[in-house]
């Protein structure tokens, strides 16, 4: 049989795709999670919690992988961003992100994976599921569109028509507890409301975003919410002031 991969977001969508694909008995060789080095603390953990329930199941632990850059070295997207002093790409309305600190490290894994290889090697494909939710077929039409020599994508909650909510349920059905959203902690497509959330929860986490910020040589945005600074939502929540900021249309590529 092929290897069956999951491409795990560390989220409720995958979390519940998973619990689903071993409800239904089906193969999983292969659970990889890039890891951008800017995840919250709860991600972090609800990781090794979860690897600890999928073992129990007979499944494999979650392997986590990082970006390397040439020479070698690791270097999270936080620190990428100090050094070129720059924002996360998202910022600027581009998705660059997603693919050089979360598709190729996975990809860059599985070119080294002896199963991988092997499959390959014989003109084969791997199964890659992916956790699109039932309100993202545009996601995996869009996919689709792709030629992709290497894998056969699937789009299990998409096959299952299940939403967030029914994610929600199939985590709980299973005791999983505090599954929270994933994504890095200064993603520019945060909403107000979620920075204020990481000022009251994560306040260190919130100071490294800030840095990230006035690191940043900006020319035509304003911070890390593109049309707004996030200094400026902590100023105005410091001071009671009603938030009129709204975010920008432009949800990164990371898969929840």
């Amino acid at each position: 049989m092929n290897p069956h991969i999951v491409a795990f977001g560390g989220g409720v969508d995958s979390t519940a795709m998973i619990i689903g694909l071993i409800q239904e008995k089906r193969p999983i060789d292969l659970i990889l999670f890039a890891d951008t080095g800017g995840e919250r603390p709860a991600t972090y953990a609800h990781i090794e919690n979860f690897s600890d329930w999928l073992e129990k199941q007979g499944y494999p632990r979650i392997t986590v992988v990082k970006r390397v850059t040439e020479s070698g070295e690791y270097e999270s997207l936080e620190e990428e961003c100090l050094r070129a002093k720059a924002l996360p790409s998202i910022a600027y309305g581009y998705k660059r992100c997603s693919q050089k600190h979360k598709i190729a490290p996975q990809d860059k894994f599985c070119n080294n994976w002896q199963p991988a290889i092997d499959t390959w090697k014989n003109g084969q494909k791997c199964v890659k599921y992916i956790g699109y939710d039932a309100n993202e077929e545009h996601r995996a039409e869009n996919a689709a569109k792709r030629e992709d020599k290497k894998y056969d994508y699937i789009y299990p909650l998409i096959e299952w028509q299940w939403d967030r909510q029914k994610c929600l349920e199939v985590i709980e059905s299973v005791g999983i507890k505090n599954v929270a959203k994933s994504a890095c902690f200064y993603c520019p497509s945060s909403k107000p409301q979620e920075i204020v959330q990481l000022y009251k929860e994560y306040p260190d986490l919130l100071q490294r975003a800030l840095k990230i910020e006035q690191n940043a040589e900006l020319i035509s945005i304003k911070g890390l919410g593109r049309n707004y600074a996030w200094s400026d939502v902590i100023r105005m929540h410091e001071a009671q002031m009603t938030l009129p900021f709204v975010g920008f249309d432009a949800p990164c590529e990371c898969t929840e």
